[in-house]
């Protein structure tokens, strides 16, 4: 049966890391005899400039009729540079989230003990950590009500949250948290906001449901602190759309480069896979973008999308093998990489393809 996927480049890097993740998926199909099917859609800078939209209607028929996305990155210095401008990349994220109701962001933080060296947190407190977030997508600051009054001196954006939207990925996070080590840490800030307590609240009756399922609340300040201070003592952490955004940029630093992190956007229907990253228009068009987040996205996609365990585990172990071989990018090269190991974007997913092939001659075979 074939199966549709949607590539979702977008902007800067983005082009560059699906580039690989979409070649390490058609690998995968080489090595199990699976058959995809592909196809482009545009959105965020790009779609502006073509059409005026940050996610055309052309773009959202394809993303709803498919059976898995894998993204890039939205976004353009032109933006950031000019607050004034109505019709922003970001929108066209925005939207596709809440047209496709992806409630739930899973961002796996998994350190590769080959990786020890290029955080810049201690290796002892580093080793062994292993995290995964659920981030509320579709409510929060990002979705409330926003505006200026007061001749444009005022600015205000409403964080608001209903409990159907806490009680869904509530679930999903305690349904995990029972694959892993049984724990939750729900973040809020509960002391200060409504929406926080009320997110509290509702977390503390669906953990009812999971009395195998340790939960703990903190506060998103404190959660910070212990992400650097102590990530082992996290398993499964469940927050919303602000502080999920904030915090899991921060336990990018766990793994090394934010290059290296995958995640995934699901819901009801299709799931979407990205890097966590921007996009990087700094490095863009040199060649020197990491594409191991993109990969092990599309690995997340087999896994989550597809149910293929044995396909994405092998993109995992490929990563892995790679990495315990020297190669690297530079943003996690450290003291002691081999500088004749720093490879572009193109010759690592290269390296990774070679090692899903050596994989596949063995176990595989």
């Amino acid at each position: 049966m074939n199966k549709k996927i949607v590539i979702l480049p977008g902007d800067g890097i983005g082009k560059e890391v699906t580039a690989e993740g979409k070649r390490v998926l058609q690998k995968v199909a080489d090595v199990f005899d699976h058959s995809f099917v592909f196809e482009e859609a545009q959105i965020g800078h790009e779609a502006i400039e073509a059409t005026g939209n940050p996610l055309p209607d052309e773009s959202l028929m394809k993303l709803k009729d498919c059976d898995a996305i894998l993204f890039g990155a939205v976004g353009h210095p032109k933006y950031d540079n000019d607050p004034t401008l109505k019709v922003r990349p970001e929108q066209g994220l925005l939207k596709m989230r809440k047209e496709l109701g992806l409630y739930a962001n899973l961002r796996p933080i998994k350190l590769f003990d080959e990786l020890l060296g290029a955080s810049s947190i201690k290796p002892e407190i580093l080793k062994g950590s292993d995290i995964l977030f659920f981030r509320e997508l579709t409510g929060d600051v990002y979705f409330g009500e926003k505006g200026k009054k007061d001749d444009g001196n005022t600015a205000y954006d409403l964080m608001i949250y209903q409990r159907f939207e806490i009680e869904r990925i509530a679930h999903k996070a305690f349904a995990a948290a029972r694959t892993r080590k049984k724990k939750v840490v729900s973040v809020d800030k509960a002391n200060v906001l409504e929406s926080s307590r009320l997110w509290r609240q509702v977390v503390t009756e669906v953990g009812q449901h999971y009395p195998d399922v340790q939960l703990e609340h903190q506060f998103v300040d404190a959660a910070a602190m212990k992400l650097i201070q102590n990530p082992r003592s996290f398993d499964v952490v469940l927050t919303g759309n602000l502080f999920g955004d904030i915090l899991t940029d921060e336990a990018s630093q766990i793994a090394g480069s934010m290059g290296m992190l995958a995640s995934a956007s699901v819901g009801d229907t299709v799931g979407l896979y990205e890097p966590i990253h921007g996009s990087a228009h700094d490095i863009t068009g040199q060649g020197i973008a990491n594409p191991l987040a993109s990969i092990l996205s599309a690995a997340l996609l087999l896994d989550i999308s597809f149910g293929w365990k044995e396909e994405s585990e092998m993109i995992i172990r490929a990563v892995e093998q790679a990495l315990k071989k020297g190669y690297r990018t530079r943003d996690i090269r450290d003291a002691a990489t081999d500088e004749k190991k720093i490879l572009s974007t193109s010759e690592m997913g290269r390296v990774v393809r070679d090692e899903m092939e050596r994989i596949a001659k063995t176990q595989w075979a």
